[in-house]
């Protein structure tokens, strides 16, 4: 391919995707149509189809971009920290996520119908982006837990990432949401992203 069609498909590509993420923050993914993508573009709505199947596939590309500088804040974190006590890892840690919104607004609610209806490579490409930011996380309990086995790392991992699902719809409510849980006598416990993560983190790590 030549290089000006590679640099051109390039940039449609993160036309489209950035259009649909400035959709993303007042519309909701089943209202998010590929008409309205479309619009956000330069070029015509029908050449979408050149990139991108579904929109599935769009809003997939989406979420490896977050993941991917999520993954890219994880690995600096060894490279401008030579330790970091427990409670010093879970504030920086917890900082990554509060940039992360969007990411997060997808995990906790699209992540199934992206990955069913994304064809196979974008599904590949999309794991790729989160097993390295899986690592990138791995190396920060290496470098400032070094006493921390293999075994509890992986525990780690493992209770860290699902968690990660729902920490969206518990740190973000709509006035409907809030007006519902009084009505049902609900409390609100007010956690924002750095607080409920920074919590969780400190309760995995080591205590010494």
């Amino acid at each position: 391919m030549p290089r000006g069609s590679a640099e051109r498909t390039h940039s449609r590509k993160e036309e489209i995707i950035q259009a649909c993420a400035c959709l993303y923050q007042t519309m909701s993914f089943r209202e998010i149509t590929l008409k309205e993508i479309g619009e956000k573009t330069t070029f015509t709505r029908t050449s979408i189809y050149n990139y991108f199947h579904t929109k599935e596939e769009i809003f997939l590309a989406l979420l490896q971009q977050e993941y991917e500088t999520w993954g890219e804040d994880l690995a600096a974190l060894p490279e401008t920290h030579t330790a970091l006590t427990a409670e010093e890892f879970a504030g920086a840690l917890a900082r990554t996520l509060e940039k992360r919104t969007c990411m997060l607004k997808l995990l906790s609610m699209n992540l199934y119908d992206m990955e069913a209806n994304s064809r196979l490579e974008n599904l590949v490409a999309f794991k790729k982006v989160y097993a390295r930011a899986m690592a990138a996380l791995e190396r920060c309990l290496e470098t400032f837990f070094p006493a921390m086995a293999g075994e509890d790392r992986q525990a780690f991992l493992y209770a860290f990432f699902p968690f990660l699902f729902g920490v969206y719809p518990y740190t973000t409510a709509t006035e409907k949401q809030r007006h519902a849980m009084d009505l049902a006598g609900v409390s609100d416990p007010g956690y924002s992203i750095y607080t409920i993560t920074k919590s969780l983190v400190i309760k995995l790590l080591p205590s010494t």
